[in-house]
């Protein structure tokens, strides 16, 4: 399993719209830059992702899971090479991690989200993932 960061602006998409999206879950559209085209592409089915709220909150607000991967973004113009995964809202986590919080834990200096802070799907490594969960108070991570 590989775990991811999903950023979506909360007044355009948050992760309670999200929740009610129920087990149908969400195409993941709109992604138009190469390298978080390519990281969509690598994410198979049962890998997990943050919820990330950008530009409003800036925090990590929950937990979501693929639940069909990679296929041509159905708001692209046609022959445009942009894909999406679809993904379900899983938890909505106990205590939100603000980009200051990540800021402040030394353990995370070398994370996407410090070091491509634009990207709005980056990988989280496995150490990452575990601290993450650990200080957004998710028992099972």
């Amino acid at each position: 399993m590989a775990y991811w960061l999903v950023k979506s602006e909360p007044d355009v998409f948050s992760y309670d719209d999200l929740v009610k999206r129920g087990a149908k879950g969400e195409p993941w559209t709109g992604v138009r830059n190469h390298t978080a085209k390519l990281n969509l592409m690598k994410m198979k089915k049962g890998d997990r992702a943050f919820f990330y709220h950008s530009n409003i909150g800036k925090e990590i607000v929950g937990i979501a899971t693929v639940s069909r991967e990679h296929y041509p973004d159905p708001t692209a113009k046609p022959g445009d090479p942009w894909v999406v995964v679809d993904v379900q809202a899983d938890q909505k986590v106990p205590k939100p991690v603000t980009l200051a919080d990540v800021k402040n834990e030394p353990r995370l200096a070398e994370s996407a989200l410090l070091k491509y802070s634009r990207l709005s799907v980056q990988p989280v490594t496995a150490e990452e993932w575990k601290l993450l969960c650990a200080m957004a108070g998710v028992k099972k991570a």
